[in-house]
């Protein structure tokens, strides 16, 4: 009995033998005469997909509509000689495999030299062979589709990959929105609190010319600005008064220790969640924690969050405050611009004010309308 692998090579040749019998061949030459001598050597050996052209200023529009395997193609011809047909099929051909066999009648060098540079991948000098064209149609074929089999083999591998990765882009984020879940559970934000902030961030962001990829980042990672709240004792976090000095000061680790949590991986997802969970109590003068950073040295999306972040709590409601009005909280960030705010980023906020707002009034807490001043 043979063995298992000879029968799959058997049936591997066979397969590839069907397929080069079945390739769509097209015949260019301005003489029909040629054309149907060819057809028949072709039609004779078994190739049962075989199309004939007799005007050259068609191969383009056809090879575009019908994407054949093979081309034979003359090179003096009315119109369009062959080494202008090959220029227009180089523009049109995606792969950059130019699957062109040249028929001439001039056997010289130079001409042979030319096609070959046109992208001609073999030629055939007249009068033809028959065992010779034969032979040559076949070899170009297998290298066709073996080229074809690897571009289709590499585009379902990319594919994979991109699938691969976007899974476990979703896996990260699934993970981030649990977190952040997590952390709201500990404090007296609300889930709403957290979307709002986080489109206003990613609006912001937009506006200051972030790419697309960065900008959601931004509104995917911006949840995470007060993960580190988990570990701030309950005394501490929920304290219905003022804090004192010491009470206060472990409050500000949440910063640290929220960066802590997002520490240690490479995605870009999670280096930009600890940027802003280390940088988002920052204040551009300095004065802010937990490093005092000032200016520019606070990333970007650091500035951008305390914004959104600020100018949301100041305009919600919580047990132990009322909503302040809108204008009130505008004027406000205003007067913090180069203090605790980034001034070209308060410039930012206003221009997608309107915006914000519109997300304010989405995302309103049940039963909460916006708050704006009456007097």
């Amino acid at each position: 009995m043979e063995p298992r692998f000879v029968s799959d090579d058997r049936q591997a040749e066979a397969e590839l033998e069907y397929r080069i019998r079945q390739a769509r061949i097209l015949m260019v030459d301005d003489e029909p005469v040629n054309l149907k001598l060819l057809e028949k050597m072709l039609s004779t050996d078994g190739y049962a997909n075989i199309h004939t052209l007799t005007d050259s200023r068609e191969v383009q529009a056809t090879y575009e509509r019908e994407h054949f395997d093979l081309i034979l193609l003359d090179i003096n011809m009315p119109h369009l000689n062959g080494f202008e047909v090959m220029e227009g099929l180089k523009r049109v051909e995606s792969d950059g495999y130019l699957p062109v066999l040249v028929l001439t009648a001039q056997s010289d060098r130079e001409t042979r030299l030319r096609a070959l540079e046109a992208g001609a991948r073999d030629f055939l000098c007249k009068p033809l062979d028959r065992a010779e064209v034969l032979n040559r149609i076949r070899n170009i074929l297998e290298v066709r589709l073996l080229h074809n089999d690897a571009r289709d083999q590499n585009r379902i591998l990319e594919e994979k990959v991109q699938a691969r990765t976007r899974e476990l882009y979703d896996t990260q984020l699934e993970v981030i929105r649990r977190l952040g879940r997590a952390a709201e559970y500990r404090d007296n934000e609300t889930g709403l609190h957290i979307i709002r902030m986080s489109k206003f961030s990613q609006m912001m962001g937009e506006k200051t010319g972030m790419s697309e990829r960065d900008t959601e980042m931004l509104l995917n990672a911006s949840p995470m600005h007060d993960i580190g709240k988990i570990g701030i004792p309950d005394s501490i976090l929920l304290k219905p008064g003022k804090l004192d000095a010491e009470e206060w000061k472990t409050m500000q680790t949440h910063t640290s220790i929220g960066a802590e949590i997002l520490s240690g991986h490479s995605s870009p997802l999670l280096i930009m969640a600890r940027e802003i969970a280390l940088t988002h109590h920052e204040k551009w003068d300095g004065s802010g924690y937990p490093e005092g950073r000032s200016g520019t040295d606070i990333p970007l999306v650091g500035r951008i969050v305390a914004v959104a972040d600020v100018f949301d709590a100041l305009t919600s409601e919580r047990p132990y405050k009322k909503a302040w009005p809108v204008e009130e909280a505008v004027s406000y960030i205003d007067e913090q611009a180069g203090k605790h705010f980034d001034p070209d980023l308060v410039a930012v906020f206003h221009e997608v004010l309107n915006d914000i707002l519109a997300i304010k009034e989405q995302y309103a807490e049940p039963g909460i309308t916006l708050a704006r001043k009456t007097s």
